[in-house]
């Protein structure tokens, strides 16, 4: 059995406040893009998580090795909100009724990707230098009681998580 290509993450164009009801309301991925703020001292990305953060919530950065898939994985009550900030991923999301979108993000398409409850998600490495993911949870991670439940990188049916040749 053949699975439906996956769907692209929908983008939204307006603030990461808005766009956490959005995916909440929806039970959708959102993609958020971000500016890059450059001069003649660098870059930056500002203000990326602002109207979203409380004392709960947990930032996170970690980095994939080229070749790496890391999922799927979902959660009952936490929001994720991704941003690859050096190499690139390509992010898969998956809701219960076979619903499927994708999206590649990083270094040449910065963007947020904001993952809802309880929607399936996990991350490929695209390219030959490993990816910086900087990701906020709205929940910190306790040991004692995760809020985390998993299953194998293939139990997608057809998820394209290598590099697609055309």
């Amino acid at each position: 059995m053949n699975a439906a290509a996956p769907l692209p993450i929908p983008v939204f164009n307006g603030s990461i406040k808005d766009a956490y009801t959005r995916a909440i309301e929806a039970v959708e991925p959102v993609l958020v893009t971000v500016s890059v703020h450059t001069d003649d001292r660098g870059w930056s990305f500002m203000n990326l998580f602002q109207g979203v953060m409380s004392p709960r919530g947990q930032a996170n950065y970690s980095v994939q090795h080229p070749g790496v898939i890391k999922a799927w994985h979902r959660h009952r009550d936490q929001t994720d909100f991704w941003l690859c900030v050096s190499g690139h991923i390509k992010v898969g999301v998956h809701r219960d009724d076979d619903t499927t979108w994708m999206a590649v993000v990083g270094e040449k398409r910065p963007g947020v990707v904001v993952i809802p409850p309880p929607l399936w998600h996990g991350a490929a490495t695209v390219g030959h230098v490993p990816a910086g993911l900087l990701y906020y949870v709205t929940q910190a991670y306790d040991p004692a009681n995760p809020d985390e439940e998993r299953r194998a990188f293939d139990s997608v049916p057809g998820f394209p998580w290598h590099a697609q040749h055309r």
